[in-house]
């Protein structure tokens, strides 16, 4: 019996299929497994229903045994048109499973997606398990009592379809409806329908006799203790709260729409009771206005945003670096360059985080490694800030805004205690003068004693008066990367995995994580001498990282982009890093990075 499936909601972007996949997810956690899901948006705000570019996917793979990153090929294609199962069709296992909406199969819908002949009857579907079902019919059928339109009722067939799986991989439905009511308790005929549409569905495979058998699973051997499903948009939201209760201290969370950050503004504004303030500007350069302002009366500042967003955010962030005020910046990176793919994941924000502003106008860069990470990580990025008083960059992508796992829900008990340590009662009180992490105080503007001014123009190093002198300049570029280069004292140690000797190091950064993980795995399961390091903080980077380096004849960095942590090893340390690079749209599959990284090392690999 398989221990890991992977199934494949694939749809017109109106289909419901994030919100099916979702449900999927969210009941196969409740069932104990591991899971890893992988939506796949198309870029287009409304491409036309029906055709190649707008095929919507949600990718769910869920498992008995713990699982790092979503498997490369599917079991199981849930197509509701043509479209979705051309373009999903590469990616399906010989006999694997196609469940198709026959009623999409009409010849204005192959014509849609460019298909010449039937694929039930030209053959392509030959070595498949393929079963052709009129989910649109049957679904209206069920549900024709509740008074929904046409079209309405039409749209409930992706509950249909996740029933007809809920059996097949003997799940309940029981989770679900509950989710129908809260969602829908305004609209009573829509939680009917729906509800009825599912167990419709479920019926029909219990009945039908269409399947020859169903696929439990055990559940998985996680640590224990209380999980809920989290995306890494929804994990940020949640630490913004950890950061409020932690500093007892109100955050403000500015930032304005863009794709695929929007979500954790989404949720953050339901946290106005944990004392978190969302506040949406007018655009980009506001929000980072709002922060600095914020930030400069005290408050734990944050911006959310993607791609596009942090180019014009750059000014501002040169100003919060200037007038060394905390702040926690993210960018949810996307496709690009320019508006791009918006809904896809890539890494090519890294150097532009770095060194993408004018002047010397260094900062701490970060990036989470998975979903649940994203928590931790904002609280890590707001100590930084607190403690160095200095603008930090998170770097998440599409990929861990959007895909969702099992998280473990933290002892409040074992977080970090975050102290914004306000200025205070200082005799002959100078705003520049320095503490043990070069850090200036932060005073709060209205604090008896403590006046002072701040903005862009360069100051005397104590004083904070404007001054141009020219080595007080040097001297204060220079402080202010000294100031930066002391965070990595406060990281923690490299861990390297890997037993026994190796020449080969694999080195990843952010989404990356779960691939690389499992690929470096399967090659040493496989006997083949390799380790991985996995970097989470990225500027400045670890101070024992030179010296890993040298102990190793091969470094190989995998990251989807055409190099650009490779190109900062090979600067920072005259090493001969080799780069495995992926900039299609797509995250890393852990089958191509197992042959990639043979391909590169088989000199220095003893498999």
């Amino acid at each position: 019996m398989k221990k890991t499936i992977n199934i494949l909601f694939a749809g017109d972007s109106g289909d419901g299929m994030q919100v099916t996949g979702m449900q999927f997810t969210n009941t196969a956690a409740i069932f104990g497994h591991d899971v890893q899901s992988l939506p796949d948006f198309p870029a287009e705000i409304r491409a036309p229903a029906g055709t190649l570019p707008g095929v919507s996917g949600m990718q769910i793979t869920f498992s008995e045994n713990t699982i790092h990153a979503p498997a490369d090929t599917l079991d199981v294609l849930i197509a509701m048109n043509p479209a979705a199962l051309i373009v999903n069709l590469p990616n399906l296992k010989p006999n694997g499973i196609i469940i198709l909406n026959e009623d999409s199969f009409k010849a204005k819908d192959l014509q849609k997606a460019r298909l010449d002949s039937h694929p039930l009857e030209d053959g392509k579907l030959q070595g498949y398990q393929t079963f052709p079902i009129p989910l649109t019919q049957l679904t209206l059928n069920a549900i024709g009592e509740h008074g929904l339109t046409h079209s309405q009722a039409g749209r409930s067939k992706n509950m249909f379809a996740l029933g007809l799986v809920y059996w097949l991989f003997d799940k309940t439905y029981d989770e679900t409806v509950n989710w129908l009511e809260n969602k829908y308790q305004q609209q009573a005929a829509l939680v009917q329908a729906n509800q009825a549409a599912l167990k419709a569905g479920y019926n029909f495979a219990l009945t039908s006799e269409l399947f020859a058998e169903q696929y439990p699973l055990a559940k998985a051997k996680l640590p224990p203790g209380t999980y809920r499903q989290i995306n890494g948009n929804e994990a940020f939201a949640l630490a913004f709260a950890a950061v409020a209760h932690q500093s007892q201290q109100k955050v403000l969370v500015s930032g304005y729409p863009i794709t695929p950050a929007s979500t954790v503004l989404h949720d953050a504004a339901q946290l106005a009771a944990h004392n978190v303030d969302v506040f949406q500007a007018e655009d980009e350069i506001a929000a980072m206005g709002a922060t600095i302002g914020a930030a400069y009366g005290g408050s734990l500042a944050m911006t959310v945003t993607s791609g596009p967003g942090l180019d014009l955010k750059g000014e501002g962030i040169g100003l919060a670096v200037m007038t060394e005020l905390p702040m926690v910046i993210i960018d949810v990176q996307r496709a690009g360059p320019s508006t791009g793919m918006p809904t896809k994941p890539e890494q090519t924000d890294l150097l532009q985080a770095i060194f993408g502003r004018h002047g010397e106008c260094p900062l701490p860069v970060l990036a989470p490694k998975s979903a649940g990470d994203c928590f931790n990580m904002l609280l890590e990025a707001s100590q930084i800030a607190i403690n160095y008083m200095t603008p930090v960059i998170i770097l998440s992508d599409s990929y861990l805004a959007t895909g969702a796992e099992p998280w473990r829900l933290p002892d409040v008990a074992t977080l970090p205690i975050l102290k914004p340590n306000f200025a205070k009662n200082i005799p002959d009180f100078k705003p520049y003068q320095r503490d043990e992490n070069l850090a200036r105080p932060w005073a709060v503007p209205g604090t008896a004693g403590l006046e002072h001014r701040i903005g862009g123009l360069e100051k005397e190093k104590e004083t904070g008066d404007v001054c141009y002198d020219p080595q007080n300049h040097a001297d204060m570029v220079a402080l202010r990367a000294k100031k930066i280069e002391h965070v990595a004292r406060d990281y923690a140690p490299l861990s390297i995995l890997g037993e026994g000797e190796a020449d080969v190091l694999v080195i990843g950064w952010g989404s990356t994580h779960g691939a690389i993980l499992t690929a470096a795995q399967q090659l040493q399961a496989a006997g083949s001498a390799v380790h991985y390091l996995h970097l989470r903080h990225l500027f400045p980077l670890h101070n024992d990282l030179g010296d890993v380096l040298t102990g190793y004849k091969k470094v190989v960095v995998a990251e989807l982009n055409q190099g650009q942590l490779t190109w900062l090893l090979r600067a920072k340390y005259l090493k001969d890093v080799q780069c495995i690079s992926k900039v299609s749209g797509k995250p890393f599959l852990v089958s191509e990075l197992v042959e990639k990284i043979k391909a590169q090392c088989h000199d220095n690999i003893n498999a």
